[in-house]
């Protein structure tokens, strides 16, 4: 990622750019639920969701996935990021 502030947006062309995927690719994953734009703006997207996005696509090209599996594979790795970081916060590295 660069170096923007975590309160930019990027345009669904960005996003689709910065994961090296299609247009395409982003807007299915987007009409199925699986990668959500944000808030109430139409095609833009968060940091949280080019880091969702990228981890989705490589997991459905190095391991085959389907789309659903690297979304619930997404899922988890950002509850195991989330909690890594409490731990951290908390003192416990």
């Amino acid at each position: 990622m660069s170096d923007r502030d975590l309160d930019t947006l990027f345009t669904l062309e960005e996003l689709a750019r910065l994961c090296a995927v299609e247009r395409e690719w982003v807007i299915r994953h987007v009409e199925d639920g699986l990668l959500v734009t944000a808030g109430t703006v139409e095609r833009q997207f968060t940091p949280a969701a080019l880091v969702r996005a990228r981890r989705m696509r490589q997991l459905e090209r190095d391991f085959d996935a389907v789309p659903e599996l690297a979304a619930l594979m997404a899922d988890l790795l950002e509850e195991l990021d989330a909690m890594r970081a409490e731990m951290r916060r908390r003192g416990f590295s």
